[in-house]
C-alpha cells in the first residue's frame, strides 16, 4: 500500500513497499535459524555502513535516546568528565544524559545555524582531561553538520574519545569508523551511534551502535556501569551468536531493517551519499525562489534535513496545517525558532518525484495566502541544482 501522506519530518521518513512487506511477515521466534541468519547478515551490513570491521556492532530494540545513553554509559565512568560541542537541541541533550549518570560535563555551544568555533574547541580541550567529546553529526533542530575533517583530529590529539551522534546522518553523510583522519591511525571515530528512523529508512525501533576499540577498553576498564540492559556486555555475545539469549529482539523490525540496509547497499553507499547532499542543495534552492531561506548557511548546511525560515506574512501553524490537509507533513521549529521556521527532511528512500509535489503543494498554499509564487519555477530550480550537483 503506497504512503497516503508525504512525511518530510526530520523523521521519521517515508517507508517503502518492501520494508511494509518485511515489517508484515509472519514473526517467527527469535531463536529461529531463519531469523538467525537474518540478523547476522544485518550486522555484516551494519559494519559495512559504519566502517565498524575491528570493533563492536549492535542492533538493539530501542530508540536513539537509548544509543546515546548506552554511548555515555559505557564509555564514562560516573566523576570522569565529557565534553558537548552542541549545534543545537539536540548537541544539548547530552548535558541532561551525562548529569543523570554522574558524569561531569562542559558544553560549548554554537550560534543556531552555525558551527561551534574550532578555536575555542581548542582552548576548552586544554583546560580539562576529558574521557570523551560528543559531536552531534546533523543537528535535527538547526539542519547544521558538524565538520568532521576538521573536528576528528583536534579531539583524538587530546587523548578523547570521539563520541559521535549520527541519528540524523547515518545512510546519507560518510560516518566511516575506519577512516585515519589527516592519515593518522590514531585519528578516528570511536562511537557512532543512531536510529533506524531516518536515513536508514526504517520505522523507529532500533538502535544501531558502532563501537571501536579505544571505546571497548574504556568499557573493559570499567568494573560495573550503571546499565542493565544498556550494558554492551551483555549484547557482545548475542552480537557474536544471535541464536543466543539476553533479551527478546524486535523480530519484524529486525526484518525491516534487514531490506532497509539491502536498499541502502544495492544504491551504493558513495552514490547515496552524493544523491542526499545534492538532493539537500537543490530543496533548499527551490524554497528560496519562494522567498524562503535556510537558517544554515549553505557551506554548513546538512545533507538530510533543513530548517527554513518563513518569509514575512507566513503564519507557521496555518502553513504547516494547510500542507498537512494536502498530504504534505513538514516539523515545525524548536526553541527561540518556533513560529519562525519549519523543518523539513529530504534523506532516506525519498525520491525527487517526492519532493516535486511537495513543492507544487507549498506553492499553492503559499499563493492562498497571497504570496506571487510560482511552484513550476521551483521544480525548474530543484532539478537543476540535483543534475548539477550529481556531476
Amino acid at each position: 500500500m503506497p504512503n497516503k501522506e508525504l512525511l518530510l519530518i526530520p523523521g521519521p521518513t517515508p517507508v517503502t513497499d518492501e520494508i511494509k512487506a518485511a515489517l508484515a511477515a509472519e514473526t517467527w521466534s527469535h531463536t529461529d535459524p531463519r531469523f538467525v541468519r537474518i540478523v547476522e547478515h544485518s550486522l555484516e551490513m551494519t559494519r559495512d555502513l559504519l566502517g565498524c570491521h575491528d570493533g563492536e556492532v549492535f542492533v538493539v530494540a530501542g530508540s536513539g535516546t537509548l544509543a546515546m545513553e548506552m554511548a555515555i554509559v559505557n564509555t564514562v565512568a560516573p566523576g570522569e568528565r565529557i565534553l558537548v560541542l552542541s549545534q543545537g537541541y539536540f548537541g544539548d541533550r547530552f548535558e541532561a544524559l551525562a548529569n543523570s549518570f554522574g558524569v561531569e560535563v562542559d558544553v560549548l555551544r554554537s550560534e543556531w545555524g552555525k558551527r561551534v568555533c574550532p578555536k575555542l574547541v581548542e582552548e576548552q580541550l586544554a583546560k580539562h582531561e576529558y574521557k570523551a567529546v560528543t559531536v552531534t553529526h546533523v543537528d535535527t533542530s538547526t539542519g547544521v553538520e558538524a565538520d568532521l575533517d576538521t573536528l576528528v583530529p583536534l579531539v583524538k590529539r587530546h587523548g578523547a574519545l570521539f563520541v559521535l551522534d549520527g541519528v540524523c546522518a547515518t545512510a546519507a553523510v560518510e560516518e566511516n569508523m575506519s577512516k585515519a583522519y589527516q592519515g593518522n591511525p590514531d585519528y578516528k571515530i570511536d562511537v557512532v551511534l543512531t536510529g533506524s528512523q531516518k536515513a536508514i529508512g526504517v520505522p523507529p525501533g532500533l538502535l544501531v551502535l558502532g563501537f571501536g576499540p579505544k571505546a571497548l577498553a574504556a568499557r573493559e576498564a570499567m568494573e560495573r556501569i550503571p546499565a542493565y540492559y544498556g550494558d554492551i556486555k551483555n549484547w557482545i555475545p548475542i552480537m557474536h551468536n544471535p541464536g543466543k539469549y539476553f533479551a527478546t529482539p524486535a523480530v519484524n523490525m529486525v526484518y525491516a531493517y534487514e531490506v532497509g540496509l539491502e536498499t541502502i547497499m544495492k544504491e551504493g553507499l558513495e552514490k547515496r551519499y552524493q544523491r542526499h547532499r545534492a538532493l539537500g542543495r537543490a530543496m533548499r534552492a527551490a524554497l528560496a525562489t519562494f522567498g524562503m531561506k535556510a537558517l544554515a548557511d549553505e557551506s554548513v548546511a546538512a545533507p538530510t534535513l533543513s530548517c527554513v525560515l518563513y518569509p514575512e506574512g507566513v503564519e507557521d501553524a496555518a502553513f504547516r496545517s494547510a500542507l498537512a490537509q494536502r498530504g504534505v507533513v513538514v516539523a515545525g521549529a524548536l526553541a527561540s525558532l518556533a513560529g519562525k521556521a519549519f523543518r523539513i527532511g529530504h534523506m532516506g528512500n525519498t525520491t525527487l518525484d517526492d519532493f516535486k509535489r511537495a513543492l507544487r503543494v507549498m506553492a499553492e498554499v503559499l499563493k492562498n495566502m497571497g504570496k506571487d509564487v510560482d511552484g513550476e519555477q521551483a521544480i525548474a530550480e530543484l532539478e537543476r541544482v540535483f543534475h548539477e550537483n550529481l556531476k
